[in-house]
């Protein structure tokens, strides 16, 4: 992958103004350590970080190439077409001619081809912008399903767009402020993010499965792909069947690399079914043998405890898959210092607040897999998808009318400081945002009741909590230079499940039954009926102890600039007495009581270090 950045300013000369955009590009060097380009013409500046995947040796961006007559395209790229191969035999089948053999070059063309219709053609992870010179124009889009990341800003009279916020942030005219949104996005949303909604009070997120044109008349968004709801026609064997079909196919995709690729085990359906099928790709291919990773802490084995949420422990199963399939395994382990102290790298790499413990352990066992690999598969969205959660199973979470992983509103509102609630008002503001989701979700005429409410609720997963975890898991690979891809995220592969009816996707009476059923020879009959896990945290009481006293010394410091935002004297009780904070989560699956503590730190530290104005 890739970092991009870049400007549009019809009212000056940018060819003036290199510096600011090295500095921008430069924010983005951990998304692209292997190399570094700019360019600029008078009114468009655009700056890119590679991480070499694809033919190393060429596709240096930004990329140019002349058409015909002579006028010149000019592309910046984060992503991978897994599709590049059956498109540049097309184009080339229209006469287009190639000089390296990287998707980046398969793109542009594509762009130079066939415009803006070239997103129906692409299958692949993408954030790209094209500059058409004749045309004065810029072209921006964003992946179906917002794998990767674009952001931007239209702040005084300028347009500027980036990977990542820093690198807005970094231009001289785009000012870190925070508005009375984006205090409520951070408190009661967050960690997760409204679609959309940079948080930053001048910045913006494209929105998954839309592109967008920049020229002299303004800025116009376009929604090029979104849900569509269908009748699904096929039995429970034939839908088995298709769904083998396409998630065999996205994996094949994926693990074309021209860098070492690995998988993420952690001994759950999706990350074993992924291994498995890399393990028989590789088999015949004869590539010898996979690399697996996971992720594990100190004492984990000690201090763990079963709940709804994480029925059971990841190791026993790691290691019964590794075995079975004959991987080569790297076990990653982490202390509680290792956790703590990587927080504030976990919050930069973000540019927000995040998921604390869960953010730093994955950041920190991405820069472990680096070191062995630069391509990871990852098995996230499969529950989402496939509706694998314990809130799609929970007749109180399917009629809380409220985002099923965020049902602690109303304690984290008591948390803020009066002022700060009566500013932002915070459940108003999370119920808006709650009914603004469900207002969009396409349901198929002649729904029952049951099958409108699970539809909402895959929907509510789909576009506002995958979002989350896709962002942590971009944010924390990429700060480490390592790619990681999602075969669950494969557009087919979404599209096809979204219209499989409810009773099917839970066939055998289980949570993604129709995956399991997909599975079936794949994998061994107990890993393919284990209860769901979700990502390891750690449990640790001294991690715990850590949070809870860099909590109270964030309470001492009478310069802290959290302090103006929260009920300190509530928080404080909490903090003297952390075993009282509850162990149910408040946000997830994952951040409960010591999660609270690290976030709040987290929010602190933000506020300090990007210098928030609030406005």
């Amino acid at each position: 992958m890739c970092g991009i950045t870049g400007w549009i300013n019809w009212n000056a000369d940018l060819t003036q103004q290199s510096e600011s955009l090295e500095r921008m590009t430069e924010t983005l060097a951990p998304r692209g350590p292997d190399a570094s380009g700019t360019w600029i013409t008078t009114h468009c500046a655009l700056g890119h970080r590679r991480l070499s995947v694809i033919d190393p040796e060429n596709g240096a961006q930004p990329m140019i190439r002349l058409s015909s007559d002579d006028e010149h395209f000019v592309i910046v790229y984060n992503g991978e077409l897994y599709n590049a191969l059956e498109l540049r035999k097309e184009l080339e089948s229209r006469g287009r001619q190639f000089t390296t053999q990287c998707d980046t070059e398969v793109l542009l063309v594509a762009y130079m081809e066939w415009g803006m219709s070239c997103l129906d053609r692409l299958n692949g992870i993408f954030a790209f912008a094209v500059w058409d010179h004749k045309e004065q124009r810029l072209f921006l889009a964003r992946d179906r399903l917002g794998v990767k990341p674009l952001f931007y800003s239209t702040v005084n009279g300028l347009f500027l767009f980036g990977s990542e916020p820093k690198a807005i942030l970094a231009h001289p005219d785009c000012p870190s402020e925070v508005g009375a949104d984006g205090l409520a996005e951070v408190f009661i949303v967050g960690p997760a993010r409204t679609p959309g909604h940079g948080v930053y009070k001048h910045l913006s997120e494209l929105r998954p499965g839309k592109c967008m044109i920049v020229d002299r008349s303004g800025v116009r968004t376009r929604t090029y792909w979104e849900l569509e709801s269908q009748p699904h026609g096929d039995d429970v064997e034939q839908t088995a069947q298709h769904v083998r079909e396409l998630l065999e196919d996205a994996a094949k995709r994926q693990l074309i690399s021209d860098v070492p690729i690995c998988t993420l085990l952690s001994g759950g359906l999706d990350s074993s079914a992924l291994t498995s099928l890399a393990v028989n790709h590789y088999n015949d291919t004869q590539q010898g043998r996979v690399h697996t990773y996971s992720v594990d802490f100190t004492d984990n084995d000690k201090h763990f405890k079963a709940n709804t949420f994480q029925p059971n422990a990841d190791a026993p199963w790691i290691k019964r898959i590794s075995e079975h399939l004959n991987t080569q395994h790297h076990y990653i382990q982490f202390d509680t210092a290792d956790l703590t102290d990587a927080l504030d790298d976990a919050l930069r790499a973000r540019d927000l607040p995040g998921m604390t413990d869960v953010d730093a352990s994955l950041y920190l066992f991405c820069k472990e897999i680096k070191k062995g690999a630069t391509v990871a598969l990852s098995g996230e969205a499969a529950d989402e998808i496939f509706g694998g959660y314990p809130w799609f199973h929970s007749d109180e979470a399917l009629q809380s009318a409220t985002f099923p992983w965020a049902r602690a509103s109303k304690m984290r509102a008591d948390l803020l400081s009066p002022e700060l609630a009566d500013w932002i008002k915070p459940l108003d503001y999370i119920d808006a945002r709650y009914e603004e989701a469900v207002a969009e979700v396409p349901h198929l005429q002649g729904e029952t009741a049951r099958q409108q409410q699970m539809r909402t609720m895959s929907y509510l997963n789909i576009t506002r909590f995958m979002p989350t975890l896709l962002d942590r898991k971009d944010r924390m690979s990429m700060a480490a230079g390592l790619e990681v891809r999602v075969p669950f995220c494969d557009h087919r592969l979404v599209e096809y499940v979204w219209n499989i009816p409810w009773e099917i996707k839970t066939s055998g009476d289980r949570e993604k039954g129709i995956l399991r059923r997909a599975l079936q020879g794949v994998l061994p009959n107990d890993v393919l009926t284990r209860k769901k896990s979700p990502y390891p945290k750690t449990h640790n009481p001294d991690y715990l102890a850590a949070v809870s006293s860099r909590m109270l010394e964030v309470l001492d410091d009478s310069s802290s600039p959290l302090l103006p935002f929260i009920n300190a004297a509530k928080i404080r009780a909490l903090a003297v007495s952390p075993e009282a904070s509850s162990n149910l989560p408040w946000f997830g699956q994952l951040m409960s009581g010591p999660q609270l503590f690290a976030y709040l730190v987290q929010v602190n530290n933000w506020l300090k270090h990007y210098r928030i104005s609030v406005v």
